[in-house]
């Protein structure tokens, strides 16, 4: 079972209390996945479909229990995905369709409202109706990364407005999310993983928010110890081309014109390093007498290091 999956099932389980609460979450629904269709008669009805049996479950019993009305609970084959079931949930009943649409602020005055828009449905005046229309647009379009795999969390929006609209109630609730566009589809997302963090707070997601900071715990450890281990190895790895460099500019002080030629502060240094190719500058600071500190066996390396260049100057202006 995917991560999202594991969010999903526990939103399911969620079930506001209060009536308010329960009409924003079926708002979410219906705006996200309902179809409303309109008879000769002039007659409605209000269809729901998902691939999400859970999903269809939750939406069939809040209408049960807020409006007490039959649903017809199709299942059929879906056309778009293969070995997938697609879940309609119907209101066939005039009456009954009006009803929720008027309390979800779908309907006025008789009239389906054709532009839906969020930011003037009275259904999300309160923080807490908000928070339930977030979780029932993220069940109904939205799904999460396994944080293992990264951070980034989305709700698909059919239209720019349908998009703004969630954006700006997203922000509502101190989320910052982005839209970007895919193919024909508008996609309200989050990627950073303290926004994420929050907004399986505010869906009421306590335990997959529990897994998914142990998950985020994990990879920080992770990733500072990989951090530490390349900066050793680099340090490491610098430190040994370092060497081998002062290695090779003491040998060739050593076979064109010999150590002994060289002052006596230089030579106790060139010595140390030939005689401890690996050792580190305070190491080889601490074998000298007297003592030098990590600068002054770095200052003398160099030293050795112009003598070198000097000589390999000379040794090419003879050949050349």
């Amino acid at each position: 079972m995917t991560f999202s999956s594991e969010v999903k099932n526990e939103l399911i389980r969620v079930n506001p209390t209060v009536r308010h609460c329960i009409l924003a979450e079926i708002l979410a629904i219906v705006y996200f996945i309902g179809t409303v269709s309109t008879s000769k008669n002039n007659e409605i009805s209000l269809q729901i479909n998902t691939e999400y049996s859970g999903l269809a479950r939750k939406y069939f019993t809040l209408i049960k229990k807020t409006f007490n009305i039959n649903t017809d609970v199709v299942v059929s084959n879906s056309a778009l995905v293969r070995r997938k079931r697609l879940y309609s949930v119907s209101i066939m009943d005039d009456a009954g369709a009006r009803e929720v649409l008027k309390a979800i602020k779908l309907l006025k005055n008789q009239e389906l409202l054709d532009c839906l828009s969020l930011r003037s449905n009275t259904v999300l005046l309160n923080s807490c109706c908000k928070k339930a229309f977030f979780r029932g647009a993220f069940l109904s379009s939205g799904s999460i990364t396994d944080p293992e795999k990264g951070y980034h969390l989305e709700i698909v929006c059919s239209t720019i407005d349908d998009a703004l609209s969630l954006k700006e109630l997203m922000e509502d609730l101190s989320l910052k999310p982005k839209i970007t566009t895919r193919k024909k589809a508008n996609v309200v997302y989050i990627k950073d993983s303290d926004q994420i963090s929050l907004a399986l707070g505010l869906m009421e997601a306590p335990t997959s928010l529990m897994n998914f900071e142990n998950i985020r715990i994990l990879k920080g450890m992770r990733n500072d110890v990989n951090r530490k281990v390349n900066c050793e190895t680099a340090n490491i790895n610098k430190t040994v081309s370092a060497a081998l460099s002062q290695l090779e500019d003491i040998q060739l002080i050593k076979e064109i014109m010999g150590l002994e030629k060289l002052t006596s502060n230089l030579e106790a240094v060139a010595n140390a390093r030939l005689e401890n190719p690996d050792a580190s500058l305070v190491e080889l600071g601490k074998m000298i007498s007297p003592q030098l500190g990590k600068s002054g066996v770095n200052h003398r390396l160099r030293k050795l290091s112009i003598i070198a260049d000097q000589l390999r100057e000379k040794v090419r202006r003879e050949n050349g």
